[in-house]
């Protein structure tokens, strides 16, 4: 069974940073294109970065260059750093990983992030 397992959620101020882990196992991760997503109360889930397979690196507008999404294919692990955080930053943050050519796509449990003074 596919498992992705992120971590690295917490409390943070304002103008503070984080870093998500994803950890992948039972998927050839090197083969999958990897994302984070976030999910605010009373809000549809949101694209926030993906990294391709090849290491191509997509990220939301709203992000005014904040963070930074990279991937190790020696851990099967994505991160998402995130810098200069708002209160608007604050939400349940989801790794998806994903394969077109096979139809797969799988998410993980989701990790909360709260910025708030």
């Amino acid at each position: 069974q596919v498992q992705l397992v992120e971590s690295g959620g917490g409390l943070v101020q304002p103008g503070g940073s984080l870093r998500l882990s994803c950890a992948a196992s039972r998927i050839i991760f090197v083969l999958y294109d990897m994302g984070w997503y976030r999910q605010a109360p009373g809000k549809q889930r949101e694209l926030v970065a993906t990294i391709t397979s090849g290491a191509t690196s997509n990220y939301a507008d709203s992000l005014e260059g904040r963070f930074t999404i990279s991937r190790d294919n020696a851990k099967n692990t994505v991160y998402l750093q995130m810098n200069r955080m708002k209160p608007k930053d604050a939400a349940v943050y989801y790794c998806g990983a994903g394969n077109r050519r096979l139809g797969q796509n799988y998410w993980g449990q989701g990790t909360q992030v709260t910025v708030s003074s």
